[in-house]
Formats: structure tokens, sequence, C-alpha cells
């Protein structure tokens, strides 16, 4: 497979650098610059957009296909679906996010609606990719219960309880965090792009510090900076 950074003069290490800054933490494009320059590293902003719009999605790619590796084979527990609104020149969109019992982040889908249609391309999407859950989580939306009827899924639906759907809820938050820092989304092609990369750059650095010791976590934190620079390669 020809390498993707054949006719980029910057070396890999300074493109999975600036990718990872701008994706990972809440920084505009002259954010990114200007915290490079002060590491003698001279680019402009529009290199920040030019290299995460082409290296982010072969870098997230790469992660997901090694994560769906390593779930192959184990049972697909519980889901926790959610969906929030997006704003893109004033007008609504909708972001559907699906997690997993751990967290871990499976699919993000941007949308113009959030009606039975979307609901059920969205699962149909992500039973395609992962199987069938035993339980899925999801919020009173009729959309959802809908959907799953007609796909022959609402004995394993789930829509009662209070914080019940935590788990979905607060996986928003990173991506929320992030989104102040771009300030605003152009198009819905954006959106998706951004926040599907960003939602696999986020469990792929995600060590769940608060469950771990600080050895573990630092163990745990440099394994996964080896594995990024190693996308690629």
């Amino acid at each position: 497979m020809p390498s993707p950074f054949k006719y980029f003069n910057s070396s890999p290490e300074v493109i999975r650098l600036v990718v990872m800054m701008y994706v990972r933490y809440p920084l505009s494009l002259r954010n990114v610059e200007d915290l490079l320059a002060e590491r003698g590293i001279d680019i402009r902003h529009e290199t920040v957009r030019l290299w995460w719009n082409r290296f982010g999605p072969v870098f997230a790619a790469e992660i997901k296909k090694r994560r769906r590796l390593l779930r192959r084979g184990c049972p697909e527990w519980r889901w926790h679906l959610d969906e929030v609104f997006v704003k893109i020149n004033g007008k609504t969109h909708y972001l559907w996010r699906a997690v997993d019992h751990e967290g871990e982040v499976l699919e993000v889908v941007a949308t113009k609606r959030r009606d039975r249609h979307a609901a059920l391309a969205f699962l149909k999407k992500l039973m395609k990719r992962y199987g069938r859950p035993h339980r899925v989580v999801t919020d009173r939306l009729p959309s959802y219960g809908a959907a799953m009827r007609e796909i022959g899924n609402a004995g394993r639906q789930e829509c009662t309880g209070r914080r019940i759907n935590n788990r979905a809820e607060n996986s928003h938050h990173p991506f929320r965090r992030r989104e102040r820092g771009i300030l605003r989304f152009r198009s819905m092609r954006t959106l998706q792009k951004f926040a599907s990369v960003h939602g696999t750059v986020h469990n792929h650095f995600n060590q769940e510090r608060h469950l771990t010791s600080r050895d573990i976590y630092k163990r745990n934190r440099s394994a996964a900076l080896a594995e990024w620079n190693t996308l690629a390669a």
C-alpha cells in the first residue's frame, strides 16, 4: 500500500502531531499554529485544515479497523443511543450517537431530521457493522420505538428509568467542548466527517483516568501515543 505521506514535505511525525492536537483538544486552527510555533514548527493554519481533512479520516479508519478486530467474537451486551441538536447556517440538524456499555463510541451519524427513517437508517448501519445487541437503551423519542419495531427488535429496547441513558448523554460532552473551539460547522458533510473522526480519536485516547491509578494511567497513555505514532506507517 503506498504511503499517504508520499507527496508531503513534512515528516509523518509532525503531521500526526498536528492532526492529534486539532481533533483531540478544543483548539482552533490558529491555536494549533501558535502552539507549534513555540515548538519551532512553522506551518500556517490553512495547512492544519488541509492535514486534518486529508489524514484525519485515514487515521480514524485504521484505528476503527484495529478496534473491530479486538471486538470480534465479543457479545454486544448493551448499546446506548442518543441524539443532540447542532446548528448549521442557522438550521437545526441532528447528531445521532451510539456507545456501548463501557462508553466507547460505536457510531456517529448526522442527519437533517430525527424521524423514523433517520432512526431506522442509524440502527441498520450499527447492526450491519456490529451485529445485534442484547439490549438497546434509548430516550423516549418515538422514532426509536418505530424503528425498533420495524426491524423486529422492539423487545430489546429500554427507555424507562431516571438516568438510565446517562452513558450516551455524557458521551456528547467531549464533542460539545470541541465544537466550541471550532465555533460552527458550515455543512453537514463537515459535521459528519469531524464527528466521526473525533469519536474514534476520543476512543483511542480515553483511558478512563478516574478508574485507574496514576502508574497504570501513564502506561496506558504511553501505549496509546506509541500506537498513534504507527498509524499509516
